[in-house]
């Protein structure tokens, strides 16, 4: 049986972002060189508002160790910008916790993510040490740049971006989002007015137009490549028996 913790009397301190443990394996890089870009552009002034707004929410968990629970595209990306430390939001503590009360915890309000690059479920001895060890998942970035075209809104369900990911993860072959990613954006742009999609996290009716921001860089997809890609994927979608419509270049 579970014993409790406490969540009252929140508090904030200055925690090193080396010291935050992750509490999912993967995060979409090019959401981080995203976060990043816009890190950068930022004046002192206004870079340092932005760091007393931003609260990094964490668990005390065993050994009084930091464990982030939100915001690792973030604390990355500020990290690799050369940000040591960052305001810690503690929200909880289980510093009394063994490590497998703790994770089922964590899993049981929804405060972690042990899947993999490939949507596989992994073990908890596989969590990264710290955020600059989080791996890639292009497919969560293309979440994130689909999110931003006004592909689906955003939603306070846990884990939302990785739901939107999992789902294009099975539509969209990997090389496509590794090699070309803004075909891999008008053609997740599609699939999110499928019947589908409609189950997932922040659906909408009528996505918004594809923008440059929103690629990241990615090419916008000339009329020659969209003909190329109908003609592949209906083939496809017609030897599995789904049905698919690509958005007209």
């Amino acid at each position: 049986m579970m014993t409790g913790f406490c969540v009252a009397q929140q508090h904030v301190e200055t925690v090193p972002v080396a010291r935050l443990r992750p509490t999912q394996l993967t995060v979409g890089m090019r959401e981080v060189d995203f976060k990043r870009s816009r890190w950068r552009r930022k004046h002192s002034r206004e870079a340092a508002n932005y760091l007393g707004t931003r609260r990094f929410p964490v668990v005390l968990g065993p050994g009084a160790r930091h464990y982030l629970i939100d915001r690792h595209h973030l604390a990355l990306a500020l990290y690799e910008e050369g940000i040591l430390e960052v305001p810690a939001l503690i929200v909880a503590n289980m510093t009394g916790f063994g490590l497998d009360e703790f994770w089922a915890t964590l899993e049981a309000r929804s405060w972690t993510h042990p899947f993999d690059g490939d949507g596989r479920r992994c073990s908890y001895d596989d969590m990264p040490a710290s955020v600059n060890d989080l791996s890639d998942d292009s497919f969560r970035s293309l979440a994130g740049a689909l999110k931003r075209a006004g592909g689906y809104a955003k939603d306070k369900a846990p884990f939302s971006e990785f739901c939107w990911a999992d789902y294009l993860r099975r539509r969209i072959p990997r090389e496509l989002v590794e090699n070309h990613f803004g075909h891999a954006l008008a053609l997740a742009t599609s699939l999110a007015q499928n019947r589908e999609a409609a189950k997932l996290p922040g659906f909408r009716r009528h996505p918004g137009e594809i923008s440059a921001t929103a690629q990241i860089g990615g090419p916008q997809p000339d009329a020659r490549h969209m003909a190329a890609l109908r003609a592949v994927y209906e083939t496809n979608i017609r030897l599995t028996g789904g049905s698919l419509s690509l958005p007209v270049a």
